[in-house]
């Protein structure tokens, strides 16, 4: 079985060999993966794969979401919103890239555990909201908009939000098969669209879980 620090040694080593800038490669070294996994997983925490977290939800595996963020050129001036905070890991990594985070859950148990979780790695400039992502922040601009639950169409709503020049990236596609994960960029009135690779996520749920 491998070490910890050879499984941390090797999840950076498949990372820089996909081209990540440097800045995106610091937020993976700053951000300790295993300290989001659930514990029955730590010996999995730097593998490829997806791993179940609470409320039947599921953790995406570090090299999809190095992928993610790499196109989504995060800059440290950025207002960055997040739907579906989840185990709060990509969270973790947003909030070393940018000058604020506001992150959306609708589970209790997984915004309180990220909350707690966060705190802890002293990250002041992110904010975990429980609430329905499904209607964003209304009346605010955010300079980057990632969506962590699929559409069938791109969601006019999120577009909305997304200030001048900024991006926002979303799965689309059939709730119940494969989504594309696509990128927008907003230009004056004008997107710009692209499709990046094939992943598979549940559609995002509207309102917030009373039980869990």
């Amino acid at each position: 079985m491998k070490s910890r620090r050879e499984a941390i040694a090797g999840m950076l080593l498949r990372l820089r060999a996909m081209g990540l800038p440097h800045r995106l490669m610091m937020a993976f070294e700053a951000v300790p993966r295993q300290n989001f996994v659930p514990v029955m997983h730590l010996d999995e925490s730097y593998g490829r794969g997806q791993l179940p977290i609470e409320c039947g939800q599921t953790m995406t595996g570090p090299d999809q979401i190095a992928r993610t963020l790499q196109a989504f050129d995060v800059r440290e001036n950025h207002r960055v919103l997040e739907i579906g905070t989840g185990s709060g890991y990509q969270t973790g990594l947003l909030a070393a890239l940018a000058g604020k985070v506001i992150s959306m859950e609708r589970y209790h148990t997984l915004a309180d555990k990220a909350r707690q979780r966060l705190v802890a790695l002293n990250m002041e400039n992110v904010e975990i909201r429980l609430a329905d992502g499904n209607e964003g922040i209304p009346g605010q601009a955010f300079d980057r908009i990632i969506i962590n639950g699929s559409f069938a169409e791109p969601p006019r709503l999120f577009i909305e939000q997304l200030a001048s020049g900024g991006t926002m990236i979303v799965p689309i596609g059939p709730p119940d098969g494969a989504q594309t994960l696509t990128k927008f960029v907003k230009t004056g009135s004008r997107f710009e669209v692209t499709e990046l690779f094939t992943v598979r996520m549940q559609p995002l749920i509207e309102g917030v879980s009373k039980a869990i």
